[in-house]
């Protein structure tokens, strides 16, 4: 088996030395794979590799533990995994096996995971510090305990157990939330993939379709560029929209309507994250055309502040005043804008934040804030620019125009030296460029 992640050996190499620098070299890291999920009997979910684990060996098989063991003389960079299996190969397909995750993997050793329960006491002991992912996997944990346990057990015969327990994200965070080059030309080619399917579900709109068929269309175009659905794709139509995280999927669209579109690829891992709204007749309605046009000056707005050295809040705080104001201009809200902004009338109609993290997780790893601020912006961080608006259909304190519309705007940005680049910039965003896109 050989990598196909599209992130080389060594790439995956300096990573583990970068984590293993920072842990320090009386520390053990220990990171287990996710588990198979069940969906229904003896049918298993598609297997997701977990992104930490994925993100440091590029190993895509369950059953495996990748241990790390800064400044040990046989091999710092250890691999569990499952053995070479002809009749289970047969069934499930081809394994890598100890030998393939050196060879294939860049491991300096590798064992069978059965021998686990028999090794890795062995490593903890002696180690001061233990870097783990507490409380992701119960299971886990408890197996963790017992080998611990075991060491402990020892300490009269002269063992030095580990003395401090230590979460993992706390080094391994940080290093994802800067994404390399590589990174980002993986995410790039997954926003790519991601225009493409929001163009192919403009081109398939029509008053009557169903929700699922312009899912169909999304989810063809990411596995026809051999990626697949970063998460569960949003397609709400009418008043569906004002859902925020809408899955049904089962609704139709009728004459007049607005589709809103939350989908993006998974390539390589790496996720792109868009949203578009759009008219399934082609063309926007008065109501609809100034919500929208509303929206995307307060997208205008955060992209405005995307750039090094500004507070990544600033962006949401950009956008929450144009919508606000936007919102007052209306009539939607009444008041002064200063007020509507501090006591939090604006979420009646804007319930979440302007954006989040992307990168091998969706709404991927990082603080938002350092020491109670919000932390600047600085090259190779990635997040999405994603302002809204949603007026519930029972909302009778508004005009009958106005009930019933949500809409949404998504990119995936990235931060870079001078500025940013919009990785999604390529799809039709404002009103206008929606319609011409549709009339096309």
């Amino acid at each position: 088996m050989r990598p196909v992640s599209g992130i080389s050996a060594q790439a995956y190499a300096r990573r583990r030395r970068q984590l293993m620098r920072m842990a320090g070299d009386d520390a053990i890291l220990v990171l287990p794979a996710a588990p198979e999920r069940i969906r229904s009997r003896d049918t298993h979910y598609p297997y997701r590799q977990d992104s930490d684990l994925w993100y440091l060996t590029g190993f895509p098989e369950p059953e495996a533990v990748l241990v790390l063991v800064p400044g040990r003389a046989h091999g710092e960079t250890l691999l569990f995994c499952r053995e070479r299996d002809p009749e289970r190969e047969g069934w499930d397909g081809p394994r890598a096996g100890p030998e393939g995750a050196v060879e294939a993997f860049g491991m300096d050793d590798a064992y069978p995971i059965d021998d686990l329960d028999e090794i890795l006491p062995g490593l903890l002991e002696g180690r001061t510090r233990v870097y783990y992912h507490f409380g992701r996997d119960t299971e886990f944990d408890l197996k963790l305990i017992g080998w611990l346990n075991r060491v402990r057990a020892q300490v009269r015969l002269g063992a030095q157990p580990p003395h401090e327990f230590l979460e993992l994200g706390h080094l391994l965070d940080e290093m994802r939330l800067f994404k390399t080059r590589d990174e980002i030309r993986l995410m790039r080619h997954a926003a790519n993939i991601s225009v493409q399917a929001h163009e192919a579900a403009m081109r398939a709109a029509r008053p009557g379709v169903r929700e699922y068929e312009l899912q169909a269309e999304l989810e063809r175009v990411f596995r026809a560029a051999d990626a697949e659905p970063a998460y569960a794709s949003i397609v709400g139509a009418g008043a569906n929209a004002c859902v925020l995280h809408y899955r049904a999927n089962r609704g139709q669209a009728r004459s007049g309507d607005l589709v809103l579109v939350d989908a993006g690829a998974e390539y390589r891992g790496y996720a792109a994250d868009i949203t578009r709204t759009f008219p399934v007749s082609g063309r926007f309605g008065p109501a609809q055309r100034a919500l929208h046009d509303l929206v995307d000056a307060a997208y205008a707005a955060a992209l405005a502040q995307a750039r090094p050295g500004l507070p990544y809040e600033a962006g949401h705080d950009a956008a929450v005043q144009t919508l606000t104001e936007g919102l007052l201009r209306l009539g939607l809200l009444r008041g002064k804008l200063e007020k509507n902004i501090a006591d939090g009338s604006y979420k009646r109609y804007y319930r979440h934040k302007t954006g989040h993290w992307l990168g091998l997780d969706v709404h991927d790893v990082g603080d938002y804030r350092l020491d109670g601020e919000s932390r600047l912006l600085e090259p190779g961080m990635v997040f999405t620019i994603e302002p809204g608006l949603y007026i519930p259909a029972d909302d009778t304190s508004v005009a009958a125009k106005w009930r019933g519309i949500g809409i949404r705007t998504e990119d995936d940005v990235a931060i870079t030296r001078d500025g940013h680049e919009v990785l999604t910039g390529e799809l039709a965003r404002s009103a206008d460029e929606i319609e011409a896109f549709m009339a096309r």
